[in-house]
This record gives structure tokens, C-alpha cells and sequence, in this order.
């Protein structure tokens, strides 16, 4: 199977499952919130796979591979996707019962904001040639420093983390906030992992944590 093709059927897959998750739960079409939602998801992740397949396609070959090696990863991983889909079924059963009634104004402002998150992935992306889906280090692979690893030493987890905690509310719903909210143990514990490996395997990498102290929150953590 081609990467073309191993990329359009993920997509594929993707999109439907995600689309069935929202609107499946609201018990309605008439849901506009997860419609500009899944745009604002689902058109980012298009435009980012279509520009590195085009720019670096072993980067996308990387993304595409979810099979964690390190155990501790492997079970962090597996809970984190069976949370993630109980966590967007909410949205749309508050939307069913209305059981929320968040603003407009602030439902826009988290639709804005749920694009930057992915503007940092993307970011992230563009500077480290290696940033796998899967935590493992590569022949060849360096210490990034430069870009979005000047603030933090997990970016691209703080643009998820923004992601995940704006979305409920770009949804509509302040029910689902706190359990959104369990993304972020989850993150933490999985970057804490992600550190004592590449402590151990990466040259460089201690060196690298004296010089950008903070993990994951600027100026706090």
C-alpha cells in the first residue's frame, strides 16, 4: 500500500468516525457547533498531512504509525483513546438534553483559539523532522532546540492541551469541560515517560533540559 493511499484511508476513517462521534450523540444534524468544530479539526489535519506528504513524507510515514514500543506508552496510549471518544460523545448529548447554555460569543472565541493549538502542532512539525507519533528515538535523530523548543520541551503537547480544554466550550458544552480536562494528566504523564527515554537514548537531551527548564507550561512547568 502506497503512503498516498495509506493517508487518504486514514483521513477517510478519521473524518467518519469523528463526524459519527459528534452527531451521532446530539441526535440531530441541526448541531452547527459540531459542524464548524469538525471543520476547524478536520481541515488543519488535511492541510498539515497534505504539505508534509508533499515536503516530507518520511515525517508523515512517522505519524502514521501508532504502535507504541515502550510498554508504559503502550497502556498510556490505549486509555488515552478510549477517553478521548467518551470525552466528545458528551458535546452532544448536552446539545440533546440541553443541559448547557454557553455563550456565543465565548463558543467563537474557543472556535478561534482551537486552530492555534493546531498552528503550534504544525509548528512543531515544520521544525522537528522527527516527531513521531510514537515515542522512540531513530538512528540520526538530534536534539531540537530551536522554534517552538526555545519556550517549552513538549510543544506540540501544549498545542493538544489547548486543543483539548478549548473544545467542549467550542462545542457548546461546559459539561464536558472537566472531563476534557483529564486530557492533561494524561499528557503529563505520558511526556514524563517520553523524558526518561530520551534521557537515556538521545545524546544531548540532558543538556538540553538546563537550557529550557520549563516541560510543557511556560514560565510555570
Amino acid at each position: 500500500m502506497t503512503l498516498k493511499t495509506k493517508l487518504a484511508l486514514r483521513f477517510l476513517t478519521a473524518t467518519g468516525a469523528f463526524a459519527a462521534i459528534v452527531f451521532i450523540p446530539a441526535g440531530s444534524l441541526r448541531f452547527w457547533q459540531g459542524w464548524v468544530f469538525l471543520t476547524i479539526w478536520i481541515g488543519p489535519v488535511l492541510f498539515a498531512f497534505l504539505y508534509f506528504y508533499k515536503h516530507d513524507p518520511k515525517l508523515v510515514e512517522r505519524r502514521l504509525r501508532w504502535r507504541e514500543k515502550v510498554r508504559t506508552q503502550k497502556i498510556i496510549m490505549r486509555l488515552f483513546r478510549v477517553m478521548v471518544v467518551a470525552f466528545f460523545l458528551l458535546p452532544g448529548l448536552d446539545h440533546r438534553f440541553g443541559w448547557s447554555h454557553v455563550p456565543l460569543w465565548l463558543t467563537i472565541l474557543s472556535q478561534a483559539v482551537v486552530p492555534g493549538g493546531w498552528g503550534m502542532v504544525f509548528w512543531v512539525l515544520k521544525v522537528n523532522h522527527f516527531a513521531a507519533s510514537t515515542i522512540e528515538v531513530e538512528p540520526g535523530q538530534r536534539v531540537i532546540s530551536s522554534g517552538p523548543y526555545r519556550i517549552v520541551r513538549h510543544p506540540m503537547y501544549l498545542g493538544f492541551a489547548i486543543m483539548f480544554l478549548f473544545s467542549p466550550l467550542a462545542l457548546g458544552s461546559y459539561v464536558a469541560l472537566p472531563a476534557f480536562g483529564l486530557v492533561i494528566p494524561i499528557l503529563v504523564f505520558r511526556l514524563l515517560n517520553e523524558e526518561k527515554v530520551l534521557r537515556q537514548e538521545l545524546p544531548g537531551y540532558p543538556e538540553y533540559c538546563l537550557s529550557t527548564r520549563f516541560r510543557l507550561v511556560p514560565l510555570l512547568w
